[in-house]
């Protein structure tokens, strides 16, 4: 077995959140290593595959101040959100929540491709002074102790640290291996996720459709198209994504309306079962989650990707002011401040979509007139609808300092 040398954190995973992590890191001074299972040229690949983020303000920031968001090929600001629900055979109904720029002042989020993200991260990952990517490696084993962390990799390597960040997406080995448990549940449905091409003009305008077998989002893409993201019950869904083009199309048409004209899907299609899960602690010692290994929610609210990059921010920010205080990186007192912050939020978001995903996705007649009326209501009062903006963007003044649009 070889010695691989010293780095102050080790970072598993290269996805979205360890690579954002590993930047931000890097940037504040600190030497991060990235340990990324597949093979990271891979990333650079410029065919399109349908898959795409919805990226919150406060996420632009951060992107913005670490120099990542500058290597974005492409993008769709998205101004407005539409928020109806109904069904199939009868159609939208008549009550809706719309709320977007003339709520915050500036757009809802924007869309991004997830090929033109990967290749924004890997190219400033290794433009970072303080900051090693390894490519087609894993930890497969860690240690930690009072004065750091061993972790043996798959290269057959080991590598010591002060701090281990699992970023390994919500089947983390390293999590299992540190003994933390998760709780959740499925939700008996499946995301059907897809991109179609329709014939007119979308105007930057989201909408979030919410049928009785689940959520129904048409999310503006670059050009005449838009991302998908379908809720339907986990016994029809396979039966969806195996028709042929041509019915696959039609179904999508029977739920879009016509509102954008003639559809057609393009690229891939991907279905995966939804549930929750969330990591009963965050932290063990010299050790800690983001992103999926920390939480996964429902889909509709197209939070996943901020809740994970907002837990980059609050780790990297204790890191940093911890080491600015001359205290241990990777010692309880950061860490415990890492996951005081965090897990509020991530716990009050999988409620939140729990909730509307259970309010929403039925077709119980006294829920859908309540669900109704409350649309129409809060439509009608500009402070609620400005606060459900404010919430969806992550507006706040006690938010990391990254993203506030501050470097560390």
């Amino acid at each position: 077995m070889s010695d691989s040398g010293d780095t102050e954190i080790l970072i598993s995973g290269g996805g979205f959140a360890g690579l954002a992590l590993g930047i931000a890191l890097a940037s504040a001074g600190y030497e991060a290593r990235v340990i990324e299972a597949g093979d990271t040229a891979r990333f650079r690949e410029s065919a399109f595959d349908g898959r795409v983020s919805a990226i919150a303000p406060d996420i632009r920031r951060m992107l913005e101040t670490l120099g990542v968001w500058q290597g974005i090929a492409e993008f769709q600001t998205v101004g407005d959100i539409v928020v109806s629900g109904g069904t199939v055979e009868g159609g939208a109904s008549p009550f809706f929540l719309h709320f977007g720029e003339n709520d915050r002042g500036r757009a809802a989020f924007d869309m991004v491709e997830n090929r033109f993200l990967r290749t924004a991260l890997l190219d400033k990952a290794h433009a970072t002074p303080g900051l090693t990517v390894t490519p087609s490696a894993r930890v497969t084993a860690a240690v930690s102790a009072r004065t750091g962390v061993t972790a043996r990799l798959s290269t057959d390597e080991t590598c010591r640290a002060r701090l281990l960040v699992a970023a390994e997406g919500r089947d983390s080995p390293l999590r299992e291996a540190y003994g933390i448990k998760t709780s959740g549940w499925s939700y008996r449905q499946w995301g059907i996720v897809c991109t179609v091409e329709h014939e007119r003009p979308h105007e930057g305008v989201a909408q979030e459709y919410f049928l009785p077998s689940g959520s129904f989002a048409i999310l503006p893409m670059t050009g005449n198209r838009a991302s998908l993201v379908w809720a339907e019950r986990e016994d029809l869904a396979p039966a969806f994504l195996a028709l042929n083009d041509a019915d696959f199309d039609a179904e999508i048409a029977r739920r879009f309306t016509d509102f954008l004209g003639r559809t057609r899907v393009v690229g891939d299609r991907f279905g995966y079962p939804l549930s929750v899960q969330l990591a009963r602690t965050y932290i063990a010692e010299r050790f800690a989650l983001v992103g999926d290994a920390a939480h996964v929610v429902h889909p509709l609210a197209g939070q996943g990707l901020n809740l994970g990059l907002r837990d980059v921010a609050a780790l990297a920010e204790a890191v940093a002011d911890a080491g600015r205080l001359g205290l241990d990186i990777g010692s309880a007192a950061p860490l415990d401040a890492y996951q005081r912050r965090r897990r509020i939020d991530a716990t009050l978001m999988a409620a939140t979509t729990d909730a509307l995903n259970r309010l929403f996705s039925n077709d119980n007649a006294p829920l859908r007139a309540i669900r109704e009326t409350g649309l129409g209501l809060v439509n009608a009062v500009p402070p609620l609808r400005r606060l459900l903006a404010r919430a969806a963007a992550g507006d706040s003044t006690d938010a990391p300092r990254l993203l506030q649009g501050v470097a560390l």
